[in-house]
């Protein structure tokens, strides 16, 4: 294990934190808040951490397997310790273990809260409350990767940490010009976004705070009742880009360089759209007697099949208070998630692609022992090494999953409150059923209980690998 690797590149993760945090100042400074004043310290915390941890350059900046797991999740732990030191410097959020559940929500883009009025919170804070959502949307990492040369040309080990999905590739030879090319096409997408919503008339503060959260698929945002006071048509685009930021960003690279053919027969693509169209279709038929009209029961229905599968946990409606049914499609939902390689989470559509195709592959082999048959997605033969790592992901979330449901019940509430819980922490949605519905909050759960859900945010943003190898013996021996 090159420990000294390690520490170099969490140091440098919290010098970008510390200018990261910069753009909250100036909304500080610009509505006057004394609470920047704790912005400030927290930026000073993590600028002399890193300069402390980046003092001494590293002998070697050869990367293996290990070390990049290792550092993503330190990163990312770092990451989540010192960003929610604005929140407990100022006083906002008084305690540190609630600061760090709403901080490692932000960063993972899940969107669970413990904040019951987020309207009373300073503007600044808010703003970098979900300003995390944009920037761990894509990763930190990713991002470091496109400005600093750190490990050698080793880095895909800490890109494929960090991304999303069974496999990833590089876009174009380079891992830094794939990381700088992922970043050009995820501010595309936001400045895109930005422009619809300011002319749909949404102030600009609103407009960035809906952007971060939309991008990153997080949920943050700056009213209570997250986006159900706004317009239709700024609840249509919000909808509408969801959507887009749950595509493979492969989508886009294929679109990009005018390969549109085969951007648009990307089989995954397609069954995510599908499931997304079957969604509401059948949600809207559910619950048109509890609208005015067909086309408001459509509105929502549209509106939440699309924050539910995209994992971004935006709401406009009490989507609690809906027919089993419909409840029932919304939490399927919630383990499908978005597509492999987005900024979406749970799951992921290309996963259950291929759980449904071995599925398929085993009954013939019991019809027809002696017929050998190789799974195929767009054309291309499924590894057995990827099949058999999409085993090993569904084992250790049955896993995770089953754990931390056993040790938050605990608390004694009632079971969809802790189930909806951990499937809307560990698939990085946001809000759940019940207690943890879209009109309720995190608050009311024990500090262990917590510090569980804020591990499952983590282990769900990092597709449970680079936390679990922490666990493993064998990744500290020589």
């Amino acid at each position: 294990m090159n420990y000294k690797l390690v520490r170099y590149i969490v140091g440098w993760v919290l010098l970008i934190e510390a200018v990261l945090m910069f753009p909250s100042l100036l909304i500080a400074a610009i509505y006057r808040e004394r609470a920047g004043f704790g912005l400030l310290a927290a930026m000073a915390c993590c600028a002399a951490s890193g300069l402390l941890l980046t003092l001494k350059s590293p002998d070697s900046k050869k990367m293996h397997a290990r070390e990049g797991f290792v550092a993503v999740s330190f990163c990312w732990i770092a990451l989540s310790a010192f960003g929610a030191l604005p929140f407990v410097i100022t006083g906002a959020i008084p305690s540190y273990i609630d600061a760090l559940f709403e901080t490692v929500s932000g960063f993972t883009t899940t969107g669970s809260t413990i904040l019951a009025d987020v309207e009373a919170m300073p503007r600044c804070l808010l703003f970098w409350r979900s300003f995390t959502h944009w920037v761990g949307g894509m990763g930190v990492l990713v991002f470091m990767m496109a400005v600093l040369p750190l490990a050698g040309g080793s880095n895909m080990y800490m890109m494929k940490a960090e991304s999303t999905g069974p496999s990833v590739g590089k876009l174009v030879p380079k891992v830094k010009s794939t990381a700088m090319l992922l970043y050009r096409m995820y501010l595309a997408l936001s400045a895109a976004m930005l422009v619809l919503l300011l002319i749909g008339r949404m102030p600009l503060y609103d407009s960035l705070i809906t952007v971060f959260g939309t991008a990153g698929t997080g949920g943050f945002g700056v009213r209570n009742d997250s986006m159900g006071s706004y317009s239709l048509y700024l609840q249509a685009v919000t909808t509408v880009f969801m959507i887009l930021f749950g595509v493979s960003f492969n989508v886009y690279y294929l679109l990009w360089n005018k390969k549109y053919k085969t951007a648009l027969k990307n089989l995954e693509l397609r069954a995510y759209l599908l499931i997304i169209f079957g969604s509401v279709v059948l949600i809207t038929i559910n619950i048109s007697g509890m609208f005015d009209s067909l086309f408001e029961a459509i509105h929502h229905a549209a509106f939440q099949v699309a924050t539910i599968i995209t994992t971004t946990g935006f709401a406009t409606t009490d989507f609690d208070l809906w027919p089993s049914f419909s409840k029932t499609i919304l939490v399927i939902l919630m383990f499908i998630g978005a597509c492999a390689g987005s900024t979406g989470g749970g799951i992921k559509v290309q996963r259950i692609l291929i759980l449904v195709k071995s599925i398929r592959n085993e009954l013939d082999v019991i019809v027809h022992p002696h017929h050998v048959r190789k799974m195929k997605i767009d054309g291309h033969v499924v590894e057995a090494s990827v099949i058999r790592s999409v085993n090993i992901f569904l084992a250790s979330y049955v896993a995770v999953f089953a754990l931390s449901l056993l040790i938050i019940s605990i608390d004694n509430f009632d079971f969809t409150t802790s189930f909806t819980a951990v499937a809307a922490t560990l698939n990085n949605i946001g809000p759940g059923l019940e207690l943890v519905g879209p009109t309720g909050n995190f608050s009311q759960f024990s500090a262990l209980s917590k510090l569980v859900l804020s591990f499952d945010m983590l282990a769900g943003r990092l597709e449970l690998f680079p936390i679990l190898i922490l666990f493993s013996r064998g990744t500290w021996r020589k």
